[in-house]
This record gives structure tokens, sequence and C-alpha cells, in this order.
């Protein structure tokens, strides 16, 4: 058990000013399954509460050019390729932001369908140490969830905790994450929530994956927001 995710959390407010930048998805992001702007506002809202100054940015290729001066990258968007009317196209400034801001070990967090984003780049997959892959990966019906932690002690999921959601299943999970949360489905336990940590720079990229957050439902779970929270805080190294 790693020593960097099992020290007592810190639950006091932000010493200082933090900047979160969340990609939204719209335009070639959005789907008609996800809505992006009120789960995203969601999550805006509970990073604020914990003291971040959060910017939600409604066009993820967009937010990956304002990256400059963010201690933090939340990607809360849908696949590009399932977009018919956009032809999958990495913008080269949007390229170059992105590998710009992993090379100083900007914090990643990515939730519910960023699995299965920024496509186009390919640091994105490696970063978060998963995807959603077409023809294997699914979900049961969305309903009442019980997340079951399996890092006893961890700082980001300290305990199982429950949420109405879609519940992400056979997802392609790196074997070198360190898998935090599953859910258990016929016997097998899928992961939900992780971390990766990879080096690109000076400075270690930490990322949290949380599969969950399909609607603003999942963000009515107390512990969802917290384990959120807490993952922020950890991935931009505010947190030991």
């Amino acid at each position: 058990m790693a020593a960097s995710e099992t020290a007592p959390p810190d639950n006091a407010p932000l010493g200082r000013t933090h900047r979160a930048v969340i990609a939204s998805g719209a335009g070639r992001y959005a789907d008609p399954w996800h809505p992006y702007p009120q789960t995203s506002a969601a999550i805006a809202d509970l990073l604020r509460a914990d003291g971040w100054d959060a910017d939600v940015i409604d066009d993820a290729d967009i937010a990956l050019t304002q990256l400059v001066d963010a201690d933090l990258l939340v990607v809360n968007a849908g696949d590009p390729w399932r977009n018919p009317d956009a032809a999958p196209a990495a913008a080269p400034a949007a390229a170059a932001g992105l590998a710009a801001a992993l090379g100083r070990g900007i914090g990643v967090v990515a939730t519910h369908s960023a699995v299965s984003s920024l496509r186009d780049y390919p640091d994105w997959i490696s970063t978060i140490g998963g995807e959603w892959r077409s023809g294997l990966s699914w979900h049961p019906e969305i309903g009442d969830a019980t997340v079951r932690a399996v890092a006893p002690g961890n700082v980001i999921v300290p305990a199982d905790f429950t949420a109405f959601d879609e519940c992400y299943t056979d997802l392609a999970v790196d074997p070198a994450v360190r898998v935090l949360a599953v859910h258990d489905l016929d016997g097998i336990a899928h992961p939900l929530v992780w971390t990766n940590e990879t080096s690109r720079g000076r400075m270690p990229v930490r990322a949290v994956v949380s599969a969950l957050g399909h609607d603003t439902r999942a963000y009515e779970s107390p512990e969802l927001r917290a384990v959120l929270a807490r993952a922020a805080r950890w991935a931009a190294h505010l947190a030991p």
C-alpha cells in the first residue's frame, strides 16, 4: 500500500487558490446520453466548496489550450469518434497544451465517460491508465449502485458508498494502475475508481479516474462528492 495514498486526509480549506480547468462535453464531445452542462456544474460546485477556482470550458479542445496556470485538469466529456459530423482531429495547439501541462505534472481527474474521450490525444489514455473499449465495455441499467472500496485506509476512497449511477463494466484497465473501488457483478469485481502515476517531466503526473457520474443524481451522493474532492487534491499534489 503506497504511503502517498494512505496518509490521513487534510479536511482544512485549501491554503491558497488553486485553478482547475473542467473540460466539459460539448460540440464533438457531446452525446445524447450525458447532461454534461449539469454534471460539469456539479463538479465545479464541489471543487469551489473546497477552495478551488474552477473554470468550466465547454469545448474540450479549447480547454487543453487553457492549462498554462492550472493545477488540475478535469475531463467530463464524451467520445468524439461517435459524432458522425466531426472528423477526428487533434488541434495542434491543444495537443501542445496538454503535453506541456503533463510535462510539468498537472493533476488529472477523469470522470465517467472521460474514459472514452480525448481519443485524438495519445497521451490521454496512457495518462489515465484505462479506457472504454467498443465491443468490450458496457454497463448495466442505471440504478442504485454499491461501490466497494478495495484499498482500506486509502485517502481517496476510504470506505464503501452508494450512488445512483451507471456502473461501467469490462473497461480495459492497465494492470499497473492502483484500483481503489469496484462494483461486483456475477462474482467479478469491475474497477470504478483508480489512480495512475506516470513520469513525463520534473514532477510525476497523478491521475484519478472515477467512472461514476452519469448524471446529477450521482452527485447527490455526498460520498461521491467527497471522493472527487479528495481525488482533486491528491492529483494536484496538494495532499500526500
